[in-house]
């Protein structure tokens, strides 16, 4: 059996926790992931590895994973339903496993027909909710989804992700629940604009105790420029950004530094939240400043474990 996963070790002992998200490149030549793998070596506990991502065609995530391995770092791999039946799904897992992941993040995917092969099918043989149950009985009951035992054991950190921002409000916390109850053990959110919003919905999350069950992630996504901002507003689902934070980028001089300070903002804002476990820090093709925003975040050094 693997080591438990050094994740799974700092939320345990109640440190808070900082993940950054690495997204695989178009193409089989890894030295840029692994450039800024290795730059956030000393500013995060573990990365996230996109699996082609916006449905776009990346190299895969468990071989961008096992590189991480072999470079010492920890991985959190994701699986996604859309391009995998349950035979695959449960073989992947398994090569991984093998490979010395300790980590991996269930989730549907992006759409295909968002993607760069639009006319390609979509399997989702089971959806993420199964993958989690899947998975969790594999690990904890040794036996595979069509019931056959397994052969050995298995030792994996499971993780979701979860939208407060998505409609209808009141049924976020339900949906994060049941997650939950399918073997969800860390929660990634998506990125947070919307303080408010993700405050209101982190009060129903522990009326309820379920910060007491699970680690919550926020997520956080420096913004880049004014246009990334209006883009995002308008044309990406599921996320919100205020009125007032559109206003602050156009007013700044120096749209990069502001869209760093609003990230190191509200990182110190989701410190002082109730049932907050850390934060999942995704620089879209802007990796390199994450140890920047770990250091001015008050985040840094980060504890030993």
């Amino acid at each position: 059996m693997i080591a438990g996963s050094k994740l799974e070790k700092t939320i345990n002992s109640g440190q808070f926790v900082v993940t950054g998200e690495l997204g695989p490149p178009k193409g089989a030549d890894l030295t840029q992931l692994k450039h800024h793998a290795e730059g956030m070596r000393n500013h995060v506990e573990a990365y996230n590895i996109t699996d082609n991502q916006t449905a776009i065609v990346r190299t895969s995530s468990i071989a961008c994973g096992a590189t991480l391995v072999q470079m010492g770092l920890e991985p959190i791999i994701q699986i996604v339903v859309r391009d995998r039946n349950r035979i695959c799904i449960q073989s992947d897992v398994l090569g991984a496993h093998a490979l010395g992941v300790k980590n991996i993040l269930c989730l549907a995917g992006d759409h295909q027909k968002f993607g760069n092969e639009p006319g390609s099918k979509g399997v989702f043989d089971i959806d993420s909710m199964q993958l989690l149950k899947g998975l969790k009985d594999l690990r904890d009951e040794k036996k595979f989804m069509g019931g056959e035992e397994l052969n050995g054991e298995l030792s994996y950190f499971l993780g979701a992700v979860e939208n407060p921002f998505a409609d209808p409000f009141e049924y976020r916390v339900d949906r994060l629940e049941k997650k939950i109850k399918a073997g969800a053990s860390f929660i990634q959110t998506q990125c947070i604009f919307d303080l408010d919003r993700f405050e209101r919905w982190m009060e129903m999350v522990c009326e309820r105790g379920l910060h007491k069950k699970v680690a919550i992630l926020g997520g956080v996504t420096p913004i880049k420029s004014l246009g990334a901002a209006r883009y995002m507003k308008n044309n990406v689902s599921g996320i919100t950004i205020p009125d007032e934070l559109i206003e602050r980028m156009t007013g700044a001089e120096k749209k990069k530094e502001e869209g760093l300070k609003i990230a190191i903002e509200t990182i110190q804002r989701l410190k002082e939240i109730e049932g907050v476990a850390g934060v999942h820090i995704m620089a879209i093709a802007w990796e390199e400043v994450i140890p920047e925003i770990v250091e001015r975040a008050g985040l840094y050094p980060r504890p030993k474990v």
